[in-house]
């Protein structure tokens, strides 16, 4: 019998991303305490800016766009957001999404797999994903538990399960 495998991956749906800004931008242009302080939420490139005349409001501003992203089921752990910085009059926070699991951390991962998981699981590296494999499909569920268990300061998700 084949092995079964399933990958691991940190990816982030860009349609999505681009909803939850979009939401984000039409409730900080209707909400009363947004009104007169320049508050604003756009793409710059691949970063998203964020844009307000005080500290406290485009950290507002990131409140409500990690609210959106939350709601749209994108995980925060992938949201890289700077500090707020002064520009001219404006405070601004420049943010990016991040995809893809580092070498690093796919060896992170990997060890904790080898180390913790049942016997005969084997997990390769493969670019920016990790494929795990088993004769056993009960060994791989299992692989997934111990993984969703773990807290890794970036996403992850299972896919290509067969």
């Amino acid at each position: 019998m084949a092995d079964s495998s399933f990958d691991i991956v940190s990816k982030v749906e860009r349609q999505e991303v681009d909803n939850a800004l979009n939401q984000a931008a039409k409730e900080i242009s209707q909400r009363y305490d947004f009104k007169g302080v320049g508050a604003s939420i756009s793409w710059s490139g691949e970063k998203i800016l964020m844009e307000a005349n005080s500290e406290d409001r485009v950290k507002a501003v990131l409140d409500v766009f990690e609210t959106k992203l939350v709601k749209r089921g994108i995980s925060l752990k992938s949201l890289d957001a700077g500090e707020p910085q002064l520009s001219g009059k404006e405070y601004k926070i420049f943010a990016s999404i991040e995809e893809g699991i580092s070498q690093e951390n796919a060896k992170k991962v990997a060890k904790i797999i080898r180390d913790e998981g049942p016997k005969g699981i084997k997990a390769q590296v493969q670019g920016d994903e990790l494929r795990v494999s088993s004769k056993s499909r009960d060994d791989l569920q299992a692989v997934i538990a111990l993984l969703k268990g773990r807290d890794f300061d970036f996403a992850l998700q299972f896919v290509n399960y067969r």
